[in-house]
């Protein structure tokens, strides 16, 4: 296992930044994952006019979550999201990073 590798581990087992979800995969059994959600703001152009939104995303180990899909199901505590848009991966293969929405 490379160095980076074991620091992307070290992460998503820390308390103060990896949580507990369950990934919902189409027609799949549900699988526990450790994911870190970011919640950034998006500026998107319309025209000559930007609009702010917030977007929530999660970062996922490729080893807990082999092949996710829009529209499989991620739950975290108590809320419920849907994959939106097609998952990607880090430079490394070791990461994706998926686009949630509410479900």
């Amino acid at each position: 296992m490379n160095a980076f590798a074991v620091a992307m581990d070290a992460l998503f087992a820390d308390v103060n930044l990896g949580l507990d979800a369950t990934w919902y995969p189409a027609g799949g059994a549900p699988q526990p994952i450790r994911v870190i959600r970011k919640a950034p703001d998006e500026v998107t152009s319309f025209r000559s006019a930007q609009i702010l939104s917030e977007t929530t995303l999660v970062d996922a180990r490729v080893s807990e979550m082999a092949n996710p899909r829009p529209g499989d199901g991620i739950s975290i505590g108590t809320e419920n999201f849907t994959i939106q848009g097609e998952p990607k991966r880090d430079r490394d293969r070791l990461i994706w990073t998926v686009e949630l929405v509410p479900a």
